[in-house]
C-alpha cells in the first residue's frame, strides 16, 4: 500500500496534486458535517416549543376531574294520626278463708260461661263458719269482665279524630292532628315557604348543597 503525502520538495507534480485533492475532499466533508449540524440545530429550535407544550400537557393531564354540584330543596308536611288502644278485661273471681265451709245445699262461688257478646257472670256461693266459737277469716273478690264487641265495631273515627270507643277496662286514646292552614311551597327560584297548621302537625323545610369531585 502506497502512502500519498504532500512533499513540497518533491519535484513529482502528480503526487502533489493527488495529495491536494485528498485534502480538499476531506475539508469539504468536514464543512458538510458542520452545515448538517447547523440545520439540525435550527429544526430542534423550531420543535422545542412543541416539545415543551406536550410536556406541559402531560403534567397537567392528571388534574382532570369530574365535578358535580347538586342543589336540593324539599318540604315535608305531616299530621298526627288518631290512635286508640283498648284492653278488654275478663271476669275474675277469687275466694279464700280459714275455718270456713260451704253452706249446706250450696256451692263455692263460681263463674257462668261467657257468651259471644258478654263476659262470664258470677254465680254467688254460700259459706258458713266451720267450727263455731273459733277464729276464722274470709276473703272474696269479683271483677266483672268487659262486654265483647263484634269485629269491626266499637270505635268510631271521623276526620282523623276518635269520636268514641268501647269502655274497656284499660284504654288509651290519642286524638289526631288538625291540618288547618298547614302548607309548604317551593318556587322555581328555590324559595321555600312554610305555613304552620293546627295541633299535631309538623312542617319541615330543607335546602342541601352538595359538591362531589371524582
Amino acid at each position: 500500500m502506497k502512502s500519498i503525502l504532500y512533499d513540497p520538495y518533491n519535484p513529482n507534480l502528480s503526487n502533489n496534486m493527488i495529495c491536494i485533492t485528498v485534502y480538499l475532499n476531506l475539508l469539504l466533508s468536514i464543512i458538510a458535517v458542520y452545515i448538517e449540524i447547523g440545520l439540525m440545530s435550527q429544526r430542534m429550535k423550531r420543535l422545542l416549543p412543541l416539545v415543551m407544550f406536550l410536556m406541559t400537557g402531560a403534567l397537567v393531564a392528571p388534574a382532570n376531574a369530574d365535578l358535580t354540584h347538586r342543589l336540593t330543596t324539599s318540604t315535608q308536611l305531616s299530621v298526627d294520626s288518631a290512635y286508640t288502644s283498648g284492653t278488654r278485661l275478663g271476669s275474675t273471681y277469687t275466694v279464700s278463708g280459714n275455718n270456713i265451709k260451704v253452706a249446706d245445699s250450696a256451692h263455692f262461688g263460681k263463674m257462668t260461661a261467657s257468651t259471644a257478646t258478654a263476659a262470664a257472670a258470677q254465680d254467688v256461693g254460700e259459706y258458713d263458719i266451720n267450727t263455731a266459737g273459733s277464729a276464722f277469716s274470709f276473703s272474696e273478690s269479683w271483677t266483672q269482665g268487659d262486654a265483647i264487641n263484634p269485629i269491626g265495631t266499637g270505635v268510631d273515627v271521623a276526620a282523623g279524630v276518635v269520636a268514641d270507643m268501647p269502655a274497656y277496662g284499660t284504654n288509651f286514646t290519642s286524638s289526631g292532628g288538625v291540618a288547618g292552614t298547614l302548607a309548604g311551597t317551593i318556587t322555581s327560584a328555590g324559595v321555600m315557604t312554610l305555613t304552620a297548621g293546627g295541633a299535631g302537625t309538623t312542617a319541615t323545610g330543607q335546602f342541601v348543597s352538595e359538591i362531589t369531585v371524582r
